[in-house]
């Protein structure tokens, strides 16, 4: 089956030093890395069934999980909201009939980073695969610089596109399509709202 991984990365040159931590000299060492239990990874899955009244619950979560859970600010919180909503929208809506499921999964390394996984059944009205996926992505961006596409037409390229560091579409061996988002903790964006006395007020 045809695989295709597209992974859309920051185009912003990061040049830090790391410090070495006690599981980078296990690594080294050839000993089994053993993290404290506040940083392992948080890992959640959902499924529900492909029908848009199910979102108002999974947007809810996801506002109330990145707050209390990542590290990222009430801001980013927000922009997650739009990134699931997005992401499970198209899902719904072109991966998985009526009577079938969508597949959300949340993973969270609390102070680093927070990564969302959608998969759908394959079986919606509109066929389409990891390549076929990665090459209208491709040309909806290009596009945005010279039409306007409407709300709905540039969630992807707009709205996940530019709020994630990574974005990787794959084919499910099922025959389904996986979409995977990642945004790591970066300080400085999650200042912005650090001296803002109003948390309704964002700036997104």
């Amino acid at each position: 089956m045809l695989r295709s991984n597209f992974t859309e990365m920051d185009p912003t040159p990061q040049s830090h030093q790391l410090e070495e931590t006690p599981q980078d000299a296990q690594a080294a060492l050839g000993q089994p890395v053993v993290l404290p239990l506040d940083e392992r990874p948080t890992e959640i899955m959902i499924q529900i069934p492909t029908q848009a009244y199910f979102l108002s619950g999974i947007r809810d979560f996801v506002v109330n999980l990145t707050k209390n859970m990542t590290g990222f600010s009430t801001q980013w919180a927000f922009r997650f909201q739009a990134v699931v909503d997005e992401l499970c929208n198209n899902a719904i809506e072109h991966g998985s009939k009526p009577g079938e499921f969508i597949r959300i999964t949340m993973i969270s390394t609390k102070g680093k980073s927070l990564e969302v996984i959608v998969e759908d059944t394959g079986t919606g009205r509109e066929k389409i695969n990891a390549a076929q996926l990665t090459a209208l992505y491709q040309e909806r961006r290009q596009m945005m610089t010279q039409q306007y596409l409407g709300f709905r037409g540039r969630g992807l390229p707009k709205i996940v596109g530019e709020w994630t560091d990574e974005m990787v579409f794959e084919d499910v061996p099922s025959g389904g399509l996986r979409v995977k988002v990642k945004k790591y903790l970066r300080k400085e964006e999650d200042k912005v709202l650090s001296t803002q006395k109003n948390p309704s007020h964002l700036v997104v």
